[in-house]
């Protein structure tokens, strides 16, 4: 497996450490290259192209965008013989069934779209023929690699405009699971709201569930019954945001741009895009050049924040991009001291966080409760 501890804002690595070369492309993935064999060429009309996702395709966030990736592929490629396409994939025994279909199938690329880890992975050892690559994923093998989006970057943008729009500095959030995509992203969103407001504090609600409109809807409520003037999350549909357009709160949101759902209260959304790295991908496996690699999507170049909403003030949108601004030029908010919620310091005066340090967050800041 390669090395990535070493591994920067700017996407450089570590040869020495490492073993392996790395660039950054001017796409904005940060790629580390991997020193394995490439797969064999596969002709366009044999090749067997599977998908594997975590909810419904209908979702209109996480699963809708993966699928809009699949769709981007149909059409580079209108001669494949076959895209399997698989929803609601549970993290369970069924993970590792539904991947063993699609290998059964003739499948030479594979994608996990959420990374079902243990399941997925006693599959890819033993396809070795089948190229793997896994959302959000830890681990490479001569035929796995993984892919994810630098969000905690756009994510501090919201952050700042959620601490100027905050009228009591309590910003609630939506969480899923207490997972190292969630720790970032509370972490991210209630840095960039103090550089704002110093004193503001993140409450966060856990439901266990990526896709869950009744529980997203109640989580959202009871934050704002706390007192919470701002929701943020990490939801695959709307319903915090339907609930914060009812009480009159401000909320941001994952995935898409979906402020039709409250418009009034819609202040901007994490914005990803799989399609150009979808195509990308399966044609470097028809070509015969695919090997596995570790890429993650700089923001601007697949995550972004969206347009802000139309009831964003111009100062609030115009601050926050200044800093926008400072980020896609290279400077690096993540930087010590860092203190848990604890109070133990995590992150030493002046020290900057890795890409892969904030890809593995597994630990709240001060001020983020809940996780």
């Amino acid at each position: 497996m390669i090395d990535l501890r070493n591994l920067s804002r700017r996407g450089f690595l570590n040869m020495a450490a490492a073993g392996a070369a790395a660039s950054v492309l001017p796409s904005g993935l940060i790629r580390p290259a991997f020193a394995a064999s490439p797969l064999a060429a596969v002709k366009e009309e044999d090749a067997v192209i599977g998908f594997g996702h975590v909810g419904p395709v209908t979702d209109e966030g996480w699963t809708w965008s993966h699928h809009q990736g699949v769709l981007a592929v149909k059409e580079a490629f209108p001669k494949l013989k076959k895209v399997l396409e698989v929803e609601n994939v549970p993290y369970s025994a069924d993970a590792t069934r539904t991947y063993r279909q699609f290998v059964s199938e003739g499948a030479n690329m594979i994608f996990d779209t959420s990374s079902t880890g243990d399941f997925l992975h006693e599959v890819v050892k033993r396809a070795p023929e089948v190229a793997f690559m896994e959302c959000n994923g830890h681990i490479t093998m001569d035929n796995l690699g993984w892919y994810y989006l630098a969000h905690w970057y756009p994510t501090y943008v919201v952050g700042v405009a959620a601490g100027m729009l905050s009228k009591t500095g309590k910003l609630g959030y939506v969480a899923s699971f207490p997972v190292a995509s969630v720790y970032a992203s509370t972490n991210a969103f209630l840095m960039g709201a103090r550089t704002v407001n110093p004193n503001a504090t993140c409450q966060t609600i856990a439901i266990n569930s990526w896709f869950d409109p009744q529980a997203a809807a109640q989580a959202g409520t009871a934050l704002i019954d706390n007192g919470c003037d701002f929701l943020f999350g990490i939801m695959d549909e709307a319903a915090y945001l339907q609930v914060a357009e009812k009480r009159g709160v401000w909320a941001a949101m994952w995935n898409t741009d979906i402020r039709r759902y409250g418009p009034n209260s819609y202040v901007s959304s994490i914005i990803i895009d799989f399609k150009k790295y979808y195509v990308e991908q399966v044609g470097k496996r028809l070509a015969g050049t695919w090997t596995p690699e570790t890429a993650l999507f700089s923001m601007g170049a697949g995550v972004d924040r969206d347009a802000w909403g139309e009831k964003v003030p111009a100062e609030v949108g115009k601050a926050a991009d200044a800093v926008r601004d400072k980020i896609l030029g290279g400077w690096s908010p993540f930087v010590g001291e860092l203190k848990d919620s604890k109070g133990n310091v995590k992150v030493a005066k002046g020290q900057q966080m890795t890409e892969l340090e904030l890809y593995n967050w597994d630990w709240s800041i001060e001020g983020v409760t809940g996780l």
